[in-house]
């Protein structure tokens, strides 16, 4: 099936006048927040813009010949690809990046990223970045499950509001994919309502939910109605949390937790394959991990959080790819971290990870067992076709 460098290949050559911005160009847009742009675009406040081209240029020429850009172990090493292709169309090259941010606090656990884009048609689009490869980055998405605001989404209302005031008058899109989902549509919910009449659409590509005090709220009621929210069929990250907005689903190669990666996610011209609805294991995770969380006190959760991460941070890892390289080392402190927490810290981060497994698998099996009941129909349809031929 097709995907985003299909679209490219497809549509790369046609200009916004000639083609509206469409949900496919969202999801690009998002995924180039996670390009490093620190020292070639503007940060908020300062003057001028660099060009998508411009940009992508200066990226490649800090990279030695020959040599890969790192994107960390969850964050697709296609992004530099997606990066030199938009660069070389028509449709994104003149695109002008502005009022760049990237912010990690390991201490504090608090990372945020964000970049606007005037993309040609007369708005802006704001794209927050999602988690990237830090544990800071995703103890804080933990963090949501307990805490009524999270540093990044307080950042994300503060950046909206400066670029708002940089570029007055100028109409809006706010996106993101996963966390960067969830920081658009908080930050549209939150910014005061002169701001707000000016955001035209918000864009959650696979972004977990919220608190239903946010979802409850007048400032929410007021957004609402232009969120678009978009998930994959096995979705478990955009299931998380409480969402009161229809979603729409999409179609993926992948299958279970790497739906999550929106490169995945089948194209069809301007937009993706769309399904009925997610698949039936991905509701029954998103019912079991819901009771789970609602079933453990406030005070339990912040025990939790702070236990699973002290584990996964035990061995003098600050990212991922740190406990992917140095696995030995990492597992041998795990183990020796656990062993010193209350046991009832320690059940819950094993329960959380064989939940994520045993989804995972489920996740697997059923896709499985959906692929195997299509192929007599597939077979028939073979047979009829050199039937014919």
């Amino acid at each position: 099936m097709a995907n985003l460098f299909d679209y490219l290949d497809w549509r790369g050559d046609l200009t916004l006048a000639q083609a509206p911005f469409n949900e496919v160009d969202n999801l690009i847009l998002a995924e180039l927040s996670f390009v490093d742009f620190r020292g070639i675009v503007p940060e908020p406040g300062a003057s001028g813009a660099v060009s998508l081209r411009e940009a992508a240029e200066q990226v490649f020429a800090r990279v030695p010949a020959g040599a890969a850009i790192d994107m960390g172990v969850l964050v697709p090493d296609t992004i530099p690809l997606l990066l030199k292709k938009t660069a070389a169309s028509r449709r994104f090259r003149d695109m002008r990046l502005s009022c760049y941010v990237d912010w990690l606090d390991t201490e504090q656990a608090v990372q945020f990223s964000a970049l606007t884009i005037e993309t040609g048609d007369g708005l802006y689009y704001i794209a927050f970045r999602g988690t990237d490869d830090t544990l800071a980055g995703w103890k804080e998405d933990f963090h949501m499950a307990c805490m009524e605001e999270v540093p990044a989404q307080r950042m994300a209302v503060e950046y909206t509001r400066a670029v708002a005031r940089q570029y007055p008058r100028r109409r809006l899109r706010l996106g993101g994919h996963s966390k960067g989902g969830n920081l658009a549509v908080y930050s549209a919910a939150l910014v005061p309502p002169v701001t707000q009449r000016r955001i035209q659409s918000v864009w959650s590509n696979d972004g977990p939910g919220f608190h239903r005090r946010i979802l409850d709220s007048a400032e929410y009621a007021r957004i609402a109605e232009r969120v678009v929210s978009i998930v994959p069929k096995s979705s478990v990250v955009g299931m998380l949390l409480e969402h009161d907005e229809d979603y729409i689903v999409v179609d993926s190669v992948e299958q279970g937790l790497l739906q999550h990666d929106g490169f995945s996610w089948s194209v069809l011209g301007d937009h993706f394959i769309r399904l009925d609805d997610v698949t039936r294991q991905s509701r029954m995770n998103d019912r079991a991990l819901k009771e789970w969380v609602r079933s453990m006190p406030l005070d339990q959760r912040e025990k939790f959080v702070e236990g699973l991460f002290e584990v996964l941070s035990a061995s003098g890892a600050v990212t991922l790819t740190d406990l992917k390289e140095e696995s030995l080392k990492a597992a041998g402190a795990m183990i020796r971290a656990m062993k010193d927490m209350e046991k009832d810290t320690r059940d819950a981060v094993l329960y959380a990870l064989k939940v994520l497994i045993r989804s995972n698998a489920k996740v697997l099996r059923e896709e499985l067992q959906q692929e195997m009941e299509k192929l007599p129909k597939k077979l028939n349809r073979t047979k009829k076709e050199e039937t014919n031929s």
